[in-house]
């Protein structure tokens, strides 16, 4: 063998393992819900991104000295992002954001790369579950000190659209027109464009400073339903396996895996749906309900939130999903 073939045959072997093993996701490329993107896929449709699936204080969380969050301080996960779903019409021209949380920075953006068009960095609208840091604290960012937006479409209940109006510092975002509140009200369907409509619905949670609410979201082919955080499925006055029949996608609350990983705090003052909980309620799901249920907003300590863990492998077996960040759902 020639030295210039012998070149030649090394840099064939270099290029080939350079090369990725598996082709991207697109947006119809989503049939396993339990696998995360490093980055946005371009959506093409209309479709649903999940741009965050973690509870209100994030991953790492503050205070934290506990196994989940060792490592985590000093490599944290780039996945680790708080609640939040983005929704992209590319007909239209638009994108809206469901939650504020601290992590809208790099959310926005995210959304903003995933849209097949030039979009806006801030989205065509912003939705709100309710008043806990993880749902509205991102409005900060675009305040003056940061984005310095204008008029961004704010939607909210009645409650919560009294508490950003009356207390600093979200008020001075309505005095200086940075965002402008759109009020919704329980059960009423907005129509954001021509693929796109919306509908909230109260669901019972610790309302300190707002009513809670959760979302259908109904695009061209397909419904989402979207409840991040809701106290026990049996406070609610709907039931839950109706409203998931109704839909092709549900987001659930899966704050907790069980009692057990949080038995240094009284449970009656954080109630959510533990996940064995829900489980247990959804066990006699035929197999196509089952794969509707994504769970997520999962609290640091929750061991399903690390996808190659004993629980997570739990509750995929038994046919349900693990929320994963920049997957895709087609609407």
């Amino acid at each position: 063998m020639t030295k210039n073939l012998l070149h030649i045959c090394v840099l064939l072997l270099l290029f080939s393992a350079c090369k990725p093993k598996n082709k991207p996701a697109t947006a119809t490329d989503n049939t396993d819900h339990n696998t995360a993107s490093s980055s946005p896929t371009k959506i093409s449709n209309t479709a649903l991104i999940i741009l965050g699936t973690v509870q209100d204080a994030g991953s790492p969380q503050i205070g934290c000295k506990k196994d989940c969050c060792k490592n985590l301080f000093t490599n944290p996960d780039p996945n680790r992002k708080v609640v939040s779903l983005g929704v992209v019409d590319n007909q239209n021209k638009a994108t809206f954001l469901f939650e504020a949380t601290p992590d809208i920075a790099t959310q926005v953006k995210a959304l903003k790369n995933s849209a097949n068009f030039n979009a806006q960095e801030i989205p065509t609208g912003i939705f709100l579950t309710h008043a806990h840091i993880g749902h509205y604290a991102g409005l900060m960012f675009l305040g003056k000190e940061a984005m310095n937006a204008s008029n961004t479409p704010v939607y909210t209940m009645p409650k919560m659209k009294t508490f950003l109006e009356e207390n600093g510092p979200w008020s001075q975002l309505v005095a200086n027109k940075n965002i402008a509140i759109k009020a919704t009200e329980n059960k009423q369907t907005l129509e954001l464009t021509s693929n796109l409509k919306v509908v909230p619905f109260t669901v019972p949670h610790r309302d300190e400073f707002s009513e809670t609410v959760g979302y259908t979201i109904i695009g061209p082919n397909k419904r989402a339903l979207f409840i991040p955080d809701i106290d026990k499925w049996n406070k609610w006055g709907q039931d839950i396996t109706t409203e998931i029949a109704k839909v092709d996608y549900a987001f659930i609350d899966a704050t907790f895996f069980d009692a057990e990983e949080i038995n240094n705090r009284d449970i009656s003052e954080i109630p959510h749906p533990f996940i064995i909980e829900s489980m247990g309620l959804f066990k006699e799901l035929p197999a196509t309900e089952k794969s509707k249920i994504n769970f997520i907003h999962f609290n640091h300590t929750n061991p399903a939130l690390n996808i190659k863990s004993t629980k997570a492998k739990q509750v995929i077996k038994n046919g349900f999903n693990i929320a994963q960040i920049n997957t895709v759902y087609n609407l």
